[in-house]
């Protein structure tokens, strides 16, 4: 790295030794906290573990082809399998929920929870909840079961397509 040019005698100047290493830890710091703000937080240690019907959020992946053969729609969201008898999963690419409160009975939801706008973290049995500040909402239709929120989860669209489930 070339030094500056001082312009009164045109002679590098140098940094002191102090000076580089106070740069050199802002810029470290900087990395910190930009590495903070990702989206793979865990969560608080007193936050309750995912039970078994939590789903990780979908990476977009079209889902797989049905046993008979047909290709799912190409705005499929994912198949019915994919969804739980009493439990959902979240999509957090969609900023949607997913819930089968009853076989053959799909809900979706906004995945933004109506408290400060944390996407919603689990599915678990009947009800979705927001670690972020313990808001429960219910997988049936959204509505508050507890915590902060102040209104239910909003309602979205899903349609069965075949295998294959559509937001819309």
């Amino acid at each position: 790295m070339l030094a500056p040019m001082n312009k009164v005698n045109a002679q590098p100047t140098t940094m002191p030794r102090r000076n580089v290493l106070a740069v050199g830890a802002v810029g470290v710091g900087a990395a910190g906290i930009l590495a903070a703000c990702g989206g793979d937080e865990e969560p608080a240690a007193n936050s309750p573990a995912p039970a078994a019907t939590s789903e990780a959020p979908s990476t977009g992946a079209a889902p797989s082809a049905s046993a008979s053969g047909d290709a799912p729609p190409a705005d499929a969201l994912a198949s019915t399998a994919e969804i739980p008898v009493g439990g959902g999963k979240i999509f957090a690419d969609k900023q949607v929920v997913v819930t089968q409160p009853t076989a053959g009975d799909f809900k979706a939801f906004g995945a933004q929870c109506t408290h400060q706008g944390c996407l919603v973290s689990r599915v678990q049995g009947d009800e979705i909840h927001c670690t972020c500040h313990g808001s429960i909402f219910s997988a049936a239709d959204g509505s508050v079961k507890g915590g902060p929120a102040p209104s239910p989860l909003p309602a979205r669209t899903v349609t069965v397509s075949g295998e294959s489930l559509v937001l819309g």
